[in-house]
């Protein structure tokens, strides 16, 4: 069972999900997580494609879920040192820190209220560098291509490529399919037509949508729905 709900943190979404001990397909979404599985705190990298994971019948996770290149900023690395990895928070923040937060969460009755009070505690100020990466992931959202992002925001397409990667974890091109990935998957699970939600997210055809879909989540659309 998978529940979700829109966080203090700007852009973000406390979750919660309880293993029924089969594989869950995660899919690449531009974000990157919180996790705690009652005892640890892990860090969720931005993924490249779909992630496999399995846990026990009746095993609780908790996530926050931040908005695409908002976690590098609060956890002071480049987003690119955790794409595709799952990592404990104590080889990232000092492991006294570590130890009072995890303390913190453990005593909560509601764990997603701790994750998100401890983001919002150390989280910086907005800045010009966390307003540039909201308006990457808005032009990748309205369907520019990578070129077309770097002239808007006034970069050449290697420095685009190196501020995206240190804070998405890969260039804007793969920001960019990836969530018109989603885009699409969001439209037919709300019932609109393969052929539709491809034209509607901005793909050549329904074929198009199936190759995409099949790279980056390594089933069908079918199989997916």
């Amino acid at each position: 069972m998978y529940r979700e709900r829109a966080s203090r943190v700007p852009g973000g979404y406390v979750w919660s999900s309880v293993s029924t001990g089969d594989d869950v397909r995660v899919l690449p979404d531009g974000c990157m997580d919180f996790l705690w599985d009652g005892e640890h705190i892990s860090i969720a990298g931005p993924d490249t494609h779909a992630q496999l994971f399995a846990g026990e019948i009746g095993a609780t996770t908790t996530g926050l879920r931040f908005a695409p290149g908002d976690a590098p900023r609060l956890l002071g690395v480049p987003a690119h040192e955790l794409t595709d990895r799952r990592v404990a928070l104590d080889q990232i923040w000092e492991p006294a820190r570590v130890q009072r937060i995890t303390e913190l969460v453990a005593a909560s009755a509601v764990p997603g209220n701790a994750l998100e009070a401890i983001a919002l505690q150390f989280r910086p100020d907005p800045d010009d560098d966390a307003a540039l990466v909201e308006r990457v992931v808005a032009l990748a959202h309205a369907g520019y291509n990578s070129s077309a992002i770097a002239d808007r925001v006034g970069f050449s397409v290697r420095q685009l490529q190196r501020r995206s990667t240190a804070a998405f974890g890969y260039g804007a091109k793969t920001l960019s399919r990836i969530l018109r990935m989603q885009h699409a998957l969001g439209l037919v699970r709300a019932g609109v037509r393969p052929a539709d939600s491809a034209a509607r997210a901005g793909y050549a055809d329904q074929s198009h949508l199936a190759r995409e879909v099949k790279d980056l989540a390594g089933v069908t659309v079918t199989q997916l729905v």
